[in-house]
């Protein structure tokens, strides 16, 4: 085949998976955005124009309301649903995990990544067959542990079993990228007359902060979402409902409006995006960080 010949076909192949690229944009593009946006436009209807017109993709300045998201945010107390709370509650549960979720996998990849000992090279596949095990598996054992401990009711007990989800493949994900640190510059570091934890502290930690942003957003947006640990310990206390068993328990309710319950499923998302997007330079660096050990 000719050279001519050859470049012709790399630039079709080029151009090809140019137009591809846009192509599989746009539809991932299309599938994220409508939906919310339909989402968000529901939220802001009246019940009313809703019932009257349920397709309508727009809505009229007439029609605009936050009502429902008063009906959303408001406190039990005063006939709303109390979503306040218990974004208060999730908050707290998620960042109490996120802080000692990165805690307890930060020296846990790094003795990974840099200890030698007997069957380093399979403890990773061990932390990730943690997820072999499906959590309706280990749900019912778990409550009971707690329940015994005194903890089945508390969201400190929900941050524990957050914790003991996330720690693994937080300490896979983090392994991943303090395995392309040299090794000189730890070297360095001890020359200079730092300790270990000194060359963690002041070079490895800041040099993994792309990677330590990507892996608490992670794990923020486990703690944050999940349901049934959250309905396993916390159904019995409406008080310190996380806000994803709020919104089940508003999806549930009857008397509740498909309107205010679009207003609960936006309060649930936004916190989530806006951290995205707040992080989202750090995140992009984070996720690529040690694909490529060369």
């Amino acid at each position: 085949m000719s050279r001519a010949s050859r470049m012709t076909r790399a630039e079709f192949e080029e151009r090809l998976f140019g137009v591809l690229r846009w192509v599989v944009i746009l539809f991932l593009a299309l599938i994220t955005i409508v939906p919310f946006s339909y989402m968000l436009l529901l939220s802001l209807k009246p019940i009313d124009a809703l019932l009257l017109d349920p397709g309508r993709l727009w809505i009229s300045a007439r029609e605009f309301t936050f009502a429902t998201y008063e009906s959303v945010l408001k406190p039990t107390s005063e006939g709303g649903q109390g979503f306040l709370g218990m974004l208060l509650n999730s908050a707290l549960v998620a960042v109490a995990t996120v802080l000692l979720t990165l805690a307890a996998a930060v020296p846990g990849a790094y003795a990974v990544s840099r200890l030698k000992f007997f069957g380093n090279r399979q403890v990773g596949a061990l932390f990730l067959a943690v997820y072999l095990f499906p959590a309706t598996l280990l749900a019912v054992p778990l409550f009971v542990m707690f329940a015994k401990m005194g903890l089945s009711g508390s969201l400190v007990g929900l941050a524990v079993v957050y914790i003991a989800q996330t720690v693994p493949v937080s300490i896979y994900m983090l392994k991943n990228y303090f395995v392309t640190i040299p090794y000189s510059i730890e070297e360095a570091a001890a020359i200079d007359g730092a300790s270990r934890l000194q060359t963690v502290r002041k070079i490895i930690l800041p040099l993994a902060l792309p990677t330590l942003m990507a892996t608490g957003l992670y794990v923020f947006m486990i703690a944050w979402n999940e349901f049934l640990f959250a309905l396993l310990f916390l159904a019995a206390d409406p008080g310190k409902w996380t806000v994803s068993l709020g919104l089940q328990q508003l999806a549930n309710g009857i008397e509740v409006s498909k309107t205010v319950l679009m207003a609960g499923s936006v309060v649930l998302t936004i916190p989530v995006v806006a951290l995205f997007f707040a992080a989202e330079k750090m995140l992009a660096e984070g996720l690529t960080a040690g694909a490529d050990k060369g």
